[in-house]
């Protein structure tokens, strides 16, 4: 298992918006955690994210088989919006 680093305040980056609903003791501790690293919220949580989606080592290999098949197969690959699925409230990235 890889290390996650916190750069302190480099929250510097590319953004899009993301839609999610962030649990009470979760956002307590990225609000928490942003304070301690002095950067904002979006960067943490798009840190995490990434950091979260390369340990999932069935995603990965789920997304190394999709770049592999051709673009017929994949247009038939259903795709799930979950993000508009619940509103929006707490701590927004």
């Amino acid at each position: 298992m890889s290390k996650l680093k916190i750069e302190k305040g480099a929250s510097k980056i590319r953004r899009a918006p993301l839609k999610a609903t962030i649990d009470g003791s979760v956002a307590d501790d990225l609000e928490l955690m942003c304070e301690w690293s002095e950067n904002e919220s979006s960067y943490l949580v798009n840190l995490l994210l990434g950091f979260a989606i390369a340990q999932s080592e069935e995603f990965q290999k789920y997304k190394t088989d999709r770049a592999a098949a051709p673009s017929s197969a994949r247009k038939t690959m259903p795709t799930v919006n979950s993000a508009s699925a619940q509103p929006e409230k707490g701590i927004s990235a």
